[in-house]
């Protein structure tokens, strides 16, 4: 969402870049994405022009909290930094306000993020053949294809899965339900799964919990983290994997895909005063649509 100022302040900037700059058109394509993810972020509440240091620091603070690696944080900076300087250069503002934002640090630990190869790996390399083979892979797929805590995963109900609306129900930090849409892939593995679940001896209480283990009970997060870093030493992933890292992943390769940052935190449950007014009208049909454009396990190859 732009401000009225944004349309035409971006405008010029284009044009600066094609026709001053002489950019390559990928190369004009990334600084255009690295300046969307900032309009996103703000939402339509200021232009770009009013944007302060407070307000950088806050979406930064924001491209961290979901995982995204500091090499592309600084390239996203990067890309804004030339933005502003041309804005100062046109007379548009009056001070930078990039100026007073440092790069990332590249040796700032963040949260591990697995490539598509590697998540691809993981979940190709379940052998099938063992009992607990399929529900393994949907539950992995699920894990990666809608960004799930392992809480979340462990907690899914037959009863808030919604697949002719291609949607699940979670319940996420403090009780709180959030739908979240599903890909055409991740059903198919869980109904396969659902027949063999349909075999097993359901221990009573334990009927409407997706996974089960062999006993017929629902999983526990250990044995998801288990199940994970077996897979993974499997695939021969040397670092340390959690459940967690297939969440972190699935929003870095959203973000790295061009989806909208809103849409990802919406995903992912995350609280933020300054994000739930514009999530509670986001029309969810355009949701779906934006995590199934751009999240990697539902291109035509995969």
């Amino acid at each position: 969402m732009k401000q009225p100022g944004d349309t035409h302040s971006i405008k010029k900037y284009t044009a600066y870049l094609k026709l001053e700059k002489s950019l390559a058109a990928n190369t004009l394509e990334a600084y255009m994405n690295d300046l969307s993810k900032l309009l996103d972020y703000l939402g339509g509440r200021k232009a770009t022009t009013e944007v302060t240091v407070v307000d950088l620091d806050g979406f930064f603070a924001s491209l961290s909290d979901l995982g995204l690696r500091p090499r592309t944080q600084a390239r996203i900076l990067s890309g804004l930094k030339a933005y502003y300087r041309f804005l100062l250069l046109d007379g548009q503002i009056e001070a930078d306000p990039t100026e007073r934002i440092d790069a990332p640090s590249l040796g700032r630990h963040l949260p591990e993020v697995l490539s598509v190869d590697e998540i691809d790996a993981i979940i190709n390399g379940i052998d099938l053949s063992k009992r607990e083979g399929q529900r393994n892979r949907a539950m992995l797929e699920t894990l990666y294809s809608c960004g799930l805590r392992v809480s979340e995963l462990v907690d899914l109900r037959l009863s808030r899965c919604y697949f002719d609306e291609g949607y699940i129900m979670v319940e996420g930090k403090g009780s709180k339900q959030r739908l979240v849409p599903i890909s055409d892939r991740a059903i198919r593995e869980i109904s396969t799964w659902l027949e063999d679940r349909s075999l097993l001896p359901v221990k009573k209480g334990q009927e409407d919990y997706v996974f089960l283990n062999r006993n017929g009970s629902a999983l526990t997060r250990s044995m998801v983290f288990r199940i994970v870093q077996y897979q993974a030493a499997m695939a021969g992933i040397k670092r340390t994997i959690s459940p967690h890292t297939f969440r972190h992943s699935f929003a870095t390769h959203l973000l790295e895909g061009g989806a909208n940052l809103r849409v990802i935190q919406q995903m992912l449950g995350h609280e933020s005063i300054q994000t739930t007014e514009i999530y509670a009208h986001m029309d969810k049909t355009y949701l779906r649509e934006q995590i199934l454009s751009f999240h990697p396990r539902n291109s035509e190859k995969a």
